[in-house]
Parts: C-alpha cells; structure tokens; sequence
C-alpha cells in the first residue's frame, strides 16, 4: 500500500492549529507567461475552498497594463458570487495598490483587502517607482477607506530578509515598517521572504526584533519563497517561534523573478504534508487538494514544483493502477 498520509508525531512546540492563507490564484498565477481564463480561475478558487481552505486570495486590482494576467478581477469575482455572498463563506480578498483599486473591490462585494509595501528602499523605488516612505504613505487612504467600509485590511511587507541590490536586510527597517503599517490600521502583516534567501537563525533574528518593538505574533504572518529549498524548514522555525498564519501557494505555483532560477512560493501541500505529521490542525483535505493542484498543472501544461503533489500523485495513482489490476484478474 503506499503511505498517502504522514505518521504524526505531535511536537508540543508547535502551535495546536493553524491558518493557511491561500496565494496561489494570485501571487502564483500573476507571473504566468500568459493569461489563464477568468473561468479556470473561479474554478480553481472552488476547488481551494472545496479542499477545506479557509482563506483564499483571489487576485488584485492592479492597473491592467501592470499586470495583464490579473486584468480579468471583476469578472472573476463575478463568478466566484455563490462563495462572496455566503455569511459563513471562506475570505476571498484581493491586493489593492491604490484608491482606485479599492474602489473597483468594493464594486465587486469583496470583503478583505490587502496592501503592499516594501521593507527597503531600492526594491520600493524599482519595483512601485516610489520611495518606501511615499509608498506607505499612498496605503494610508486605501487601508483608512477599507476599514471605513468594514473591509480585513492586511499588508505584505516584502524583502523581509534580503534584497537584490541592498542584500542583507536589517531588522530594523522591518520593525519600522511594520510598526507604521499596523498603526495605519492593518490587521496583520505578512513578512515576505520575497527572493527566498532567509534561513532559519535570521527567521528567529527578525520575531525577536518585532516582539521586542511590541509587535506580538498574533498580527504577523509568514511568506516564504523556495529558491534555496529553505521554505518550509523557515516556516516550521517561525510557528515554533508563536506564528500562526502561513501563506502557501497550492502546487508551489508563482515564481519569484529578482532571482534567477527561483521556484516561487511554498506549496500547500508540502506544508499540510509537514504540518498533518507534526499533528497541526489545518482544516485542509490533502486529497482534494493534492487533485486540484495536479489538475492545475495540466492546465498550464507542466509539472507541479510541490513534491507533495509528485509524490503522493504518483502513490495514488499507483493504487488505482493496483485496483484495476486486481479487478480484472478477478
């Protein structure tokens, strides 16, 4: 029989649940090379909440021309209707840079929104064409107005760790920048490992740092990238350290493109694989999750990056192999 869930081993060290935030409609296939249809979109979306997950983040309304492969935001929410009008439904929420943006979500019924920022100066300036601190200051209206509306407003915060032009990134300027995103009234801010180069000593570095300015692990989440395969042993270090909100991509999808040959986001189902063997309430069907990502994949038309995926799709298909061998010799 092949093992299709882990053996669990409960590690008190870690928190009895936690919560998955749910990137992949959006940080994952906003750098495909091309635009996948609203439809497979709102399907995948489904299939995520179908699969037990709680938090899905649907897409952003960026300006089109920025990001083509999200110009599709209302008509994507205008299929996903059934889920958004639901008062016990799953959060569905969406990026917005600016005022314009958050006025084309509130259009759309949507009910939690979040902003982006940068923890350095460089990457502000190249990636926004903005300085750090007008940055801040342009999520001031949307977050005021957000929460005016009775929107979640949460803020990522990126190049937590390190930065391509500046490198090592100093705690310091993460604090200042967080400090000044939860004062403007973001309910949690998500620390982006954006270029995946963190590593687990630098993880613990930068909470003590927070929890000493009296930022408290209840508003912070985490957000790691893959590119040095430290993704999930930086995760596990930061829920061991009182975190207990995840962003993970399903199937690992995304990429990261300031560093050449990155593999994106944390998959989903690498990390229920983990968390399900540490004995970690989720709320996720590996199962169902594990079919959608796999039917992700042959929609874009390559492999899963998630070993999960490969591994326990492989293992189930070679049970159902199995199965219809035994049918017909019977």
């Amino acid at each position: 029989m092949p093992i299709t869930t882990p053996p669990v081993y409960r590690r008190p060290d870690l928190p009895p649940r936690v919560r998955i935030w749910e990137v992949g409609p959006r940080d994952g296939l906003q750098h495909e090379p091309s635009v996948v249809p609203a439809a497979v979109k709102a399907e995948l979306v489904t299939r995520l909440v179908a699969s037990g997950l709680s938090t899905v983040e649907v897409t952003s309304f960026v300006n089109p021309s920025w990001v083509p492969q999200l110009a599709d935001a209302e008509e994507v929410y205008s299929l996903l209707e059934p889920l958004l009008v639901r008062a016990d439904g799953p959060r569905l929420p969406a990026l917005v840079p600016n005022m314009a943006g958050l006025e084309r979500a509130t259009a759309c019924g949507v009910r939690d929104v979040c902003v982006f920022v940068s923890a350095t100066e460089t990457f502000a300036r190249r990636n926004l064409n903005r300085s750090r601190d007008e940055a801040l200051a342009m999520s001031v209206p949307v977050v005021a107005g957000a929460r005016a509306a009775g929107m979640g407003v949460r803020a990522y915060a990126s190049m937590c760790f390190g930065d391509p032009w500046e490198g090592e990134v100093a705690p310091d300027d993460v604090v200042s920048v967080c400090t000044r995103l939860l004062d403007m009234g973001c309910d949690q801010v998500s620390l982006g490992d954006t270029i995946g180069v963190a590593t687990s000593g630098q993880v613990i570095d930068l909470l003590d740092a927070l929890a000493r300015a009296g930022i408290g692990e209840d508003r912070l989440a985490v957000h790691f990238h893959d590119t040095y395969g430290q993704a999930l042993t930086n995760t596990m270090t930061a829920l061991s350290n009182g975190i207990t909100t995840v962003d993970a991509s399903a199937g690992g999808i995304g990429g990261c493109p300031f560093a050449k040959g990155a593999t994106g986001n944390l998959a989903t189902e690498d990390l229920c694989w983990a968390l399900a063997g540490a004995g970690i309430e989720t709320g996720v069907d590996l199962g169902g999750l594990v079919e959608t990502s796999a039917w992700m994949a042959s929609v874009l038309g390559r492999p899963s990056p998630s070993n999960v995926v490969r591994a326990l799709g492989a293992a189930l298909a070679g049970d159902a192999r199995g199965v219809d061998a035994a049918e017909e010799e019977a």
